[in-house]
Order: C-alpha cells, then sequence, then structure tokens
C-alpha cells in the first residue's frame, strides 16, 4: 500500500482505502466476539447496556484520536455508532442463549 503522502492517482487513494476497510472489518470482527463474551458472562440482560462504560469507551477513543491526529468528531461519530451497533449485538447475543 503506498503512503497517503505518496499518492499522485485516485486508484492509489481507493487502493490504500480498500485495504484499510479489509483491516478496519477484521478488527471490528475481533471487537464482536468480546461481545459474544460479554453476553457468555452476564447474568442480567439489564447488565448489557452499561452508559457509564459506554461513555469511558468514547473518552478512550478520543484520547487515542488526539495522540494519532485523528479528526475528534469523525472519531467521536464512528465510536457512538460502533458502541451502540455493539450493544445491540450484545442483547442479540444474550437473547439467543436464553432460547
Amino acid at each position: 500500500m503506498i503512503a497517503p503522502e505518496h499518492c499522485t492517482t485516485m486508484s492509489e487513494v481507493r487502493a490504500g482505502v480498500d485495504a484499510l476497510d479489509e483491516e478496519i472489518v477484521a478488527l471490528i470482527a475481533a471487537r464482536t466476539r468480546f461481545m459474544e463474551a460479554a453476553a457468555r458472562i452476564k447474568s442480567e440482560r439489564e447488565a448489557v447496556r452499561d452508559e457509564a462504560r459506554k461513555a469511558a469507551v468514547i473518552a478512550h477513543a478520543l484520547e487515542v484520536a488526539a495522540k494519532a491526529g485523528a479528526p475528534p468528531a469523525l472519531v467521536r461519530g464512528v465510536y457512538e455508532a460502533l458502541v451502540e451497533g455493539s450493544i445491540a449485538y450484545e442483547f442479540a447475543c444474550f437473547d439467543a442463549q436464553a432460547d
């Protein structure tokens, strides 16, 4: 993959974005396995949604973003969606094991 600062064509930019998207999706898949573990470990459905933990995850992502030079508004939006999606997935896993 060519570094962004060395790209001279949109094809190179798109190839870099596609390569990163493959890595991001693989990381999301790995993250969901932790949601599966959480659903297995938690004894009560009400424990799935933890607003304090959600706030801590987003705050941590913003700290990482600041160190990496990532736009905080973008990271906040992505993590809001990621955490809410993860909570929904964990609810589905929790409910599936009750069946």
